[in-house]
This record gives C-alpha cells, structure tokens and sequence, in this order.
C-alpha cells in the first residue's frame, strides 16, 4: 500500500464494550499491524446526555484486557490530538464555517411541524421521505435577517439529487447508492453540536484515516459520508463494512443470548486469549479448517478481502472450547496468581502465605485440577474438596450410591485399608483397591462411586485414586469414617 495506513475505532461511552464493538476494534488493529500502520482509538462523546466517564473507563478496560493497544489515543496522544470528540469543537466549527463561507452548507429554519408535514406529503405520493429543500435557496439577505432575530436553525449540506454515489468496499465489492435517496442532511444541530456524520467525517480528515472498517450497519451512511468528505475537499478513505453478528436463531444478539460485553466474558472466566481468537472467527476463517490461531498468526493471516459478507453466528459452546484450551496451556504458577485473591477470600490459605510446603500443595492442586477445568470459576470450585470438608452429598449419587445397607461397613473397611497404604502414592492405592474389591465380592463401581461421593461429595471428578492421594492418608480416612457415621445416624445431608 502506498500510504501510510492508518485505522480507526471510535466507540461512543454509552454503554459497555460489546462484542460486535470489540470484533470491530480487533479487526481494525490486525489490519493495522499486518500493514505496519497505526491504530487510533477516539471516543465519540458528542452525545452529552449519555456519555459517561465510567463508560469510557470501562472501554479503555476492555480494551487493554483484550491486548488491543492503540497507537494513538485519549490517554497516549498523538500528532491528531484530541482524541476525544467532545473536546475538538473548535475543530469542528472551523470546517462548519469554511463549508458555509463556500455554500456547500446552508442554515434550515424549517420547523419540526413543517417537516413532519413534508413527510407526510411525500408518503402520499409513494415518494420516500427526505427533506424537501425549503431552506436551500434562501436568499443571503433573509438567512441573515432569520439568524439574527434568534430563530432556531440547524445546518444542512449540499448533496446531488442526480446520479448515483458508488461506495467501493474491500469486503462487498461495489455497492451503489441512488442519489436520490440522499437528501440534504444535517451536519451541525440546533443545539450547537455537531452531528455523528459530520464530526466522524471532519476527524477522519483531520487524523488522515486511510481505512475506515466498521460493522454491516454503518454501510447504508456511508454515501453521505462520501459526500461530506467531497465537500470537506478530501479524498474519501477506503471502506471496509464487517458483517453483523446474529443469536443462533439468527435474530439479533441481544443479553438473553448470554453475555455480550467484554467485562461480562471477563467475570464469567473467558481469557482474554480465547476471546480475541473467536473474534477473529466471527466473520473471518483463516483457512485450512484451523480455529485456534494466536495474535501473531492471526496478524499474518488477516486479510480484509477474506472477512465473509455474510452475518456471523453467535456459538457460545465454540467460546468455551477455545478457553479449555487456553486454560490448559497456562501454567500452574499463572494460574495460582490469578486464583490466589479468590483462595485468600474463602479461607484456602491465608494472605501473605509464604511456606514453601503450603505453595507447592497448592500449586499440586492447581495442575491436577486445571486438566478438567475450562475457566478460573471451574478451577476454584473444582478445588473445593481439597480445601474443605464435605458438608453435603449430591442428592442423586446419595440415592444411587449410599442405598446398600452394606455401604456405611464398606466406607469403614476401606478407611481402615487406606490406613495401612504404603507409600500413599496413586498406583499403590489403586493396587490396593482392587484387591479389597475382590475381597469384599463387590463390582468395581460399587465400591469406587461410594467412596468418591464419600470424600468430595460428588458423583464425578478427576481419578479416584490421585484425588485420595492428593487428599493425604488422614483427610481422607477422616471423610470415610465421618460419612460411615452419617450413614449409620440417617444424618446425610444432600445438595
């Protein structure tokens, strides 16, 4: 490419990172570091009312959760600066004022009533609505006259009624817009703010955006935005419009499909690792049938001209598959950093423990447990048995499991053989195991699922026999017996 590439994203602090927002952001940033150009956040913080601080906040959060660092931007600078649109008004007017001293813009006095007339007008000739021209040709004299007496007015633009406007997109190919269809809109509101259109199109001149990828939806604006960056004498940048992300019924994503903003995937446990690479999955396939493609793969595979026109498919089972996998490649070391706070906050292990036999059982638990979890939540309740003593037994297991009269006197008997186990290590107690099964005339399951709802309190887990060695000798004798009482007391309590 011979400019220098340059891409934008510019989300408005109205609300939580979403998914489709940070797809939009990941794309524009893979674009840019494949083409070694420069990737700008800028906030779109016009609408007063309902842009927040904590809104913005949370975007940048997100944002650097993700790994998606920007080159330029609110908070780092930049030869464009601002980079929040609320503080380049000056700018702004600047432009206003050059388009209006060309009359290539022009005030509208029309009122709301004249306007909603209009509409109605042309609804019942068949005609679609758009705005009439009342104001275009005002006379210098009278546009002053109205302005200086206070009236309410509004900016408007100069479009073509003739002709067609082409928007050349790198994902769909040429798709052409009928002029007529463009009416003479607004760019600077009676509130003296300008509009999205305008303050969007006079910055992406001002930080000379080379391409402006964003979602399907913004596609249909985009021939007034060509005809705002024709006006402003500049050369429109290239277009690239995403494809919508759809719910599995294909209806639109919404909360009642799961989570949808960033903070929430982050609360539920989804790495920021496995989130970026199914946003790349969200509209694009980097071939070869392969779904787990890292960031650096991802920036050499990425290619605008690849992203599907079709919508993309929600699959939230697909998200929890790339985070099993991301999870399990994380060592044991990372992963007690990141649960440590929560084994603090449940009485695990006590802030500031420091005994090296204290870590490295820890740290024992955490590799053994973290091959059958897919998220940090799985993890730490998945250590639960390890840590506290069971207080309840899962309901049906206890009626399948704990209904032979025989099973309180089975518990004991292997209580008292683990007793004797030496060295207590896995194969040894495994060994041990099947011969007290043969003894004791039972089948495998009969004796192995009693024991295992005994000391964990559940039906399912890891192997028995590395939980019971993990456990130690005395936990685990202790859980046998202390069930074996329950049992013979009808005191077990189910979950």
């Amino acid at each position: 490419m011979g400019q220098e590439v340059r891409v934008r994203f510019a989300p408005s602090p109205t609300g939580a990172l979403h998914i489709g927002g940070a797809r939009t952001a990941y794309f524009n940033w893979l674009f840019a570091r494949k083409h070694g150009g420069k990737f700008v956040l800028r906030i779109d913080d016009t609408d007063r009312a309902r842009s927040t601080e904590a809104s913005y906040q949370q975007i940048l959060e997100g944002l650097r959760w993700l790994g998606i660092l920007w080159d330029e931007g609110p908070d780092v600078g930049g030869p464009y600066g601002p980079y929040r649109q609320s503080e380049r008004m000056d700018i702004y007017r600047r432009h206003l004022d050059r388009l209006l001293a060309e009359d290539k813009a022009y005030p509208c006095f029309c009122t709301p009533d004249e306007l909603a007339r209009d509409r109605e007008a042309l609804q019942r000739e068949g005609k679609p609505p758009r705005y009439v021209g009342r104001c275009r040709d005002l006379s210098p004299d009278e546009r002053s006259r109205r302005m200086a007496a206070g009236e309410p007015h509004v900016y408007r633009i100069r479009s073509r009624a003739e002709g067609e406007t082409v928007v050349h997109d790198l994902i769909r190919g040429d798709v052409a817009f009928a002029n007529s269809e463009i009416d003479d809109f607004i760019i600077w509101k009676a509130d003296d703010t300008p509009t999205y259109h305008f303050a969007s199109c006079v910055d992406d001149v001002e930080m000379k955006i080379s391409h402006v990828i964003r979602a399907e939806e913004h596609l249909s604006n985009t021939p007034r935005h060509i005809v705002l960056f024709e006006a402003l004498g500049a050369e429109p940048p290239a277009f690239a419009h995403v494809p919508m992300i759809l719910a599995p019924d294909r209806s639109k994503l919404s909360k009642r499909h799961g989570a949808t903003s960033v903070s929430e995937y982050r609360d539920m446990g989804i790495l920021p690792e496995a989130l970026v690479n199914y946003l790349l999955l969200l509209g694009f396939s980097p071939g070869d049938d392969r779904e787990i493609v890292d960031r650096e793969t991802a920036i050499q595979l990425f290619d605008l001209e690849k992203v599907a026109k079709h919508a993309a498919i929600y699959d939230v089972k697909k998200l929890e598959w790339l985070n099993a996998h991301y999870f399990r490649q994380q060592s044991p070391e990372t992963l007690m950093d990141q649960a440590w706070p929560q084994l603090v906050e449940r009485g695990y292990v006590a802030e500031g423990e420091s005994r090296r036999e204290v870590l490295m059982w820890v740290r024992t638990v955490v590799a053994f447990v973290q091959t059958r979890s897919r998220n940090l939540h799985e993890l730490i309740d998945g250590m639960r048995p390890y840590f506290e003593p069971v207080r309840a037994y899962d309901d049906k297991g206890v009626r399948k499991h704990f209904a032979h009269p025989e099973t309180a006197n089975r518990l004991r008997r292997v209580a008292d053989g683990l007793a004797g186990v030496a060295p207590f290590l896995a194969p040894v107690i495994e060994r041990e195991f099947r011969q007290w099964i043969e003894q004791m005339g039972v089948k495998s399951g009969e004796l192995i699922h009693p024991v295992r709802l005994a000391i964990t309190g559940s039906t399912v887990g890891p192997g028995l026999f590395d939980v019971i060695a993990l456990l130690g000798r005395d936990e685990a004798v202790r859980r046998l017996r202390e069930t074996a009482d329950r049992l013979e007391a009808g005191d077990v309590v189910t979950a």
